[in-house]
Formats: C-alpha cells, structure tokens, sequence
C-alpha cells in the first residue's frame, strides 16, 4: 500500500518531515499573518480556512488575533499534534484538498508556504482551486503563497547536507519537466531513507490563468511577507490575493 502513497502522502507524515523541519520560524509566520491581518481588516465576524496547514503555526497564529479559524491537512500527524491548541474559534481536521470541505463557509482561505502545486495531473490542481472557490462565501478572499519560481530555478541546482538529531540530511535541489524538485536521503542504524518534495513550477502568469479559469481574479500581487512589491527575478516569494468572482 506505501508504494502507491503520492509523496505528500509518505513524506508529510513522516516524522522525519517535522525532524527535518523543526526549526521552522514561528517569528516569520507571526509577522506574515500580522500583516496579512492588517491588510485584509479581519475581524471576529470573519471565519478563515487554513488550507494544509501542517501543526498549524499559521492557523494559530491568526487565532490569536481574535480571529474564527480552520485548519485542515491530509497528514495525520500533523492533525494530531495541531489538534492539542484547538478551542471554540480554532478547529483541525483531517481533509483532502481536492474535495470541498465546507461549502459557502468561510471569508478567506489561507494556502501558505507553497503548499500548492503538489499533484502531477493539472486537474488535480485545478481540483484544489475549485474546492477552494466552493468553500468561499460571495466576494471572498484567496490567499495564494508561493514560490517566485524565476528566482528559484536561477539557484538550481544545488545541494546542502544538514545535520539534525545525529542524522545526516543530504538534500538535493532541480528543475527538471516543470517541476522543482527535492530529493531528501539520509540513513538511520544502516537503513537508507530517500524522500522528495515535488512541486510544479508555476509562474506568475500561469497562476493567474489557472485561477482565473477557476473564478478567481486578481486584487493584489506582492513578493515577500512584509507584502513588498513583487519583482520577476528577485522576489523571494509570489503571493496573491484573489478575490472570489461571481456568486
């Protein structure tokens, strides 16, 4: 059964994912939610998706400004330990992106640190913006958080080695067909391990089509989490805020 796993499916719920990952800054998800807050006015009356949200830093971080949250991932770890910081106005659950999990619920959803583009099949990512659009109440908000693949690709390949924990992360970095990819091997009492992480390489114009094809349209474009301008090449990140077209 583990073979016929997509690699979010083994690699996200892995423990070495969130080894691997441990250090993720809270300091920078506080300071993008804050200005991300600041910019959309919310309030009370809002209720927000967090779409794969991971442990739920994100998710938590937004409840803490006094805002009704959601938070739902296909990792069931990452669902378990999220689960620990839930109360009335902050909810996780285990969900498929593809598949609506509410309709017409919710103000805004949230789809930070490149957590799209995970699927091979095009439609399967025209799938997760079609939830989305479903799960939005009329006129509300999609907030898109992506590589600025330009910048990207100019950096690869490239390899690092990280070691955390006593294990040795040997990681490897390329484009190759559209996708960038990212080859995780490392070794534990003698037994080998390899990972990858695999997301399409979507430019900003592909973006753009492919939401607006599925009902979106674009507000805003910013290039990094102090919602700087956006500049092809050197941005860090491509963020867009789009707003639900239609009823």
């Amino acid at each position: 059964m583990t073979e016929n796993k997509e690699w979010f499916e083994s690699w996200f719920d892995s423990p070495y994912y969130h080894l691997l990952y441990k250090d993720r800054d809270w300091k920078e998800a506080e300071f993008f939610i804050t200005n991300l807050n600041n910019y959309l006015n919310l309030n009370q009356t809002h209720h927000v998706l967090d779409l794969a949200c991971g442990k739920g830093r994100h998710s938590i971080t937004l409840n803490n400004f006094g805002i009704r949250v959601t938070g739902i991932d296909l990792s069931q770890h990452s669902i378990k330990e999220a689960k620990k910081n839930e109360s009335e106005s902050l909810k996780f659950a285990v969900h498929d992106m593809r598949e609506v999990y509410k309709e017409y619920e919710f103000s805004h959803v949230f789809n930070l640190f490149t957590s799209f583009g995970y699927f091979s099949n095009t439609k399967d990512n025209e799938r997760v913006l079609v939830a989305i659009y479903k799960s939005l109440k009329p006129n509300g908000t999609f907030v898109l958080d992506f590589l600025n693949i330009e910048k990207i690709i100019s950096d690869l390949p490239s390899n690092e080695e990280k070691e955390i924990d006593g294990i040795n992360f040997q990681i490897s970095k390329k484009y190759e067909d559209h996708f960038i990819s990212k080859k995780i091997c490392f070794s534990i009492h003698q037994n080998d391990f390899s990972f990858q992480e695999r997301v399409t390489a979507f430019t900003q114009d592909e973006l753009i089509k492919l939401t607006s094809n599925c009902g979106f349209e674009i507000k805003d474009t910013f290039g990094g989490y102090d919602l700087s301008k956006f500049i092809q090449n050197q941005s860090e990140r491509l963020i867009l805020i789009l707003t639900k077209k239609g009823a």
